[in-house]
C-alpha cells in the first residue's frame, strides 16, 4: 500500500484527508464537553439531536450540493469546503445557547456533504489505474479506523494541558492544512461532462443510477447490513462493557480498539484478495459475517460470557464492516462516466448514512426499552434482511457496467 504514496497528488490529498479526519475528532470530543457546560444533564439529548441533524445534512444536503456545484472547479469547491468548516470550528466556542450548536452543525456538516463525495470522486480520477485505487481505498479505510482511535489519545493528553475550547482552534487548523494541501495540489485535468436537466434532475441522478443497476442496488442493500453492525458497536459498546462486564472507560476504549482492528487487518489484506476474488464474493462474505455476529453479540449481551469471548466478536464485527465498505467505492468507479462520478459518489455517501437514520435510533431506543439482546437480535435481522436483499439484486455473473449513463 505505501506504493500508493508515491503519487504527489494522491500523497498530498491524502494527507489532507487525515489532518480533516483529526480535526473531526477532536471536534467530537470538544463539542460533547460544550455540550455539558450548556446542557448538563441533558447533554446526551442535545449530542443525539446534533447527530440526527448531521445525519439530514449528509442524506439530504448532500445531492444537492453536488448539483449546485458541478460547474465549479473540483478544487475551488474542496478548498471552499473547508474554509468554511474551519469558521464554523472557530465560532463553535462562543457560543452560549444550544440552538446555536444545532444551526452550526448543520451548517458544518453541509460543508462536509459537499467535500466527502467530491473528494471521494477525484480519487480515481487521479489514481486511473484499478490496483493503485484498491490500494487508496485500503488506506482510506486504515485512516479512519486510525483517526479513532489516535483522536481520543490526542483529545486527551491536550486536555491536561489546555481546556477543551482551544480544541475547536485544533480542529480549525486541520481544516485549514487540508484546505492548503489540496490548494497546492496539481490535480489531473478532469473533462466538464456536465449533466443538463433540472436541479431536481442532476439531484436524483445518483440514486436512479443505482436503482438501475445490479451491483448497485446490492451495494444499497450491503450499506444497510453495515449500518446494523456499525450502530451495534457505536452506540452501545459502552453498555455492553460498564453495564455488562462492569468494565471502566480504559475498557471501553480497548473493545472499540479490538473493532478497529478486525477492520484494519481487512485493509491490510484487501488490495492482495481483491486481485484474485471477484468484490461480489469478497463483500458478500462480510455479508454473511455480521449477522452471525450480531446474533454472537445477542447471547453476549445474555450474559455468563467471558471477556475474551466480547473482544473477539468485536474483532469479527470489525472484520465484517471492512469487507462490504473497503471495496464499496471500486463498484462506484466502474459504474461511473466523467459527468456522472461525483453524482454516484455522492448517492452513495446519501444512501449509506440514511441507513444510520434507521439503525442508531434502533440500536439506542429497543436497547433501552427491551433490552440489549432484544437491539441485537433486530439489528442481525435488518442485517439478515440486507444481506438476502444483496443476493437478490445482485446476482452472481452480473458485473457493473463500465460508465453507467444518465
Amino acid at each position: 500500500m505505501p506504493s500508493v504514496l508515491r503519487h504527489t497528488a494522491y500523497r498530498n490529498l491524502f494527507t489532507a484527508q487525515v489532518v480533516a479526519l483529526l480535526g473531526t475528532g477532536l471536534l467530537t470530543v470538544a463539542l460533547g464537553l460544550l455540550a455539558f457546560d450548556l446542557a448538563g444533564g441533558r447533554a446526551g439529548a442535545v449530542l443525539g439531536t446534533a447527530l440526527t441533524i448531521k445525519m439530514v445534512a449528509y442524506v439530504f444536503v448532500a445531492p444537492v450540493m453536488a448539483a449546485l456545484v458541478e460547474r465549479l472547479p473540483r478544487k475551488g469547491v474542496l478548498v471552499g469546503a473547508d474554509l468554511m468548516r474551519a469558521g464554523i470550528a472557530l465560532s463553535l466556542p462562543f457560543i452560549d445557547q444550544v440552538w446555536q450548536i444545532y444551526v452550526l452543525v448543520f451548517v458544518l456538516q453541509s460543508a462536509s456533504a459537499t467535500f466527502t463525495p467530491a473528494f471521494q470522486a477525484l480519487i480515481p480520477v487521479v489514481l486511473p489505474e484499478e490496483r493503485d485505487y484498491t490500494k487508496a481505498l485500503s488506506l482510506s479505510r486504515l485512516a479512519y479506523d486510525l483517526e479513532s482511535l489516535v483522536s481520543p489519545l490526542l483529545a486527551a493528553a491536550l486536555l491536561a494541558v489546555m481546556s477543551y475550547s482551544n480544541l475547536f482552534v485544533g480542529t480549525m487548523a486541520g481544516f485549514l492544512v487540508s484546505a492548503l494541501m489540496v490548494l497546492s495540489t496539481r490535480l489531473p485535468a478532469i473533462p466538464s461532462g456536465v449533466n443538463p436537466g433540472s436541479l431536481l434532475h442532476r439531484t436524483t441522478l445518483g440514486t436512479r443510477i443505482f436503482l438501475r443497476e445490479p451491483a448497485l442496488r446490492g451495494l444499497m442493500s450491503l450499506n444497510l447490513v453495515v449500518a446494523a453492525a456499525t450502530a451495534l458497536v457505536l452506540v452501545n459498546t459502552i453498555v455492553y462493557v460498564r453495564d455488562l462486564f462492569g468494565g471502566t472507560n480504559t475498557d471501553v476504549a480497548i473493545a472499540l480498539a479490538f473493532y478497529g482492528a478486525g477492520s484494519m487487518l481487512v485493509a491490510f489484506i484487501a488490495p492482495k484478495v481483491l486481485e484474485r476474488a471477484p468484490d461480489r464474493s469478497f463483500m458478500l462474505v462480510g455479508a454473511t459475517i455480521l449477522p452471525l455476529g450480531i446474533a454472537g453479540a445477542a447471547l453476549v449481551a445474555q450474559g455468563g460470557s467471558p471477556w475474551w469471548s466480547f473482544l473477539g466478536l468485536w474483532v469479527v464485527l470489525g472484520i465484517g464492516t471492512s469487507m462490504i465498505s473497503t471495496p464499496s467505492s471500486r463498484l462506484l468507479r466502474r459504474a461511473a462516466t466523467d459527468s456522472t462520478r461525483t453524482y454516484l459518489f455522492t448517492a452513495q455517501f446519501s444512501l449509506s448514512h440514511a441507513c444510520f437514520m434507521l439503525t442508531y435510533p434502533i440500536a439506542g431506543w429497543v436497547g433501552a426499552a427491551a433490552g440489549q439482546p432484544a437491539a441485537a437480535l433486530v439489528l442481525g435481522a435488518i442485517a439478515l434482511a440486507g444481506t438476502i436483499a444483496a443476493l437478490t439484486f445482485w446476482p452472481a455473473g452480473r458485473r457493473t457496467p463500465a460508465g453507467s449513463r444518465a
